[in-house]
């Protein structure tokens, strides 16, 4: 709940209850999954991605399918209009959900290449590396090697080296924290690092992309 309205909820306790007890009692003639798609339509319309990412595990537990959602989104074109749907599917692909991984575009053959030297890498310590414009993080932990993309997922900064204390990484812009180990996020928002396809060959590091 936002800040405002827990300010409105104790100022104004009456009106606001009274608010939320005819939300609750709008929706008791429709089934659970319409009333979970017409529940993510208002996010999608108020362009609110964490509410997105509340309401689409609810529509799927409420029996929803993939193809619905999409459906019901692409039916309610006219209020939302296609840029927010464009938006929509974004953050549901971002969200990798299982349900969802048919919509994604076809895999393409994508070839390997050298990222550096794998004789900088030392055990649960973050290197930086850069290739052409892009920048990375390597983590050799054990037998696993795990590589990111060294942009924050918040406004795609690029975290700069000073950012790494161990296995942790935080991007000094808006004190995102990312574990990197997983790539999660344990601080700051709900998106993780994206994980880049790589592995070692003849004492280098090789990266997909």
């Amino acid at each position: 709940m936002s800040k405002a309205l827990d300010y409105l909820l104790q100022k104004r306790p009456d009106a606001m209850g009274a608010y939320f007890t005819f939300l609750k009692q709008a929706g008791t003639h429709l089934d659970k999954k319409t009333a979970a798609l017409i529940s993510v339509i208002t996010k999608v319309h108020a362009k609110t991605a964490n509410g997105l990412r509340q309401y689409l595990p609810r529509a799927l537990k409420a029996g929803a399918s993939a193809d619905e959602i999409i459906d019901a989104l692409l039916f309610a074109m006219p209020a939302l209009g296609f840029s927010k749907i464009v938006w929509a599917v974004d953050v549901i692909l971002e969200m990798n959900l299982p349900e969802f991984q048919h919509l994604g575009a076809a895999p393409q053959a994508v070839a390997w290449r050298e990222l550096g030297d794998a004789s900088l890498l030392k055990e649960d310590e973050a290197q930086f590396y850069k290739s052409g414009s892009s920048a990375y993080y390597a983590l050799q932990s054990g037998a696993e090697l795990s590589v990111y993309s060294a942009e924050c997922p918040h406004q795609k900064n690029v975290i700069p080296l000073t950012g790494a204390h161990g296995l942790e990484l935080t991007c000094p812009f808006h004190e995102w924290k990312f574990d990197l180990k997983s790539g999660q996020c344990i601080s700051g928002g709900p998106k993780p690092l994206r994980r880049i396809e790589a592995r070692l060959d003849a004492g280098k590091i090789w990266i997909r992309g």
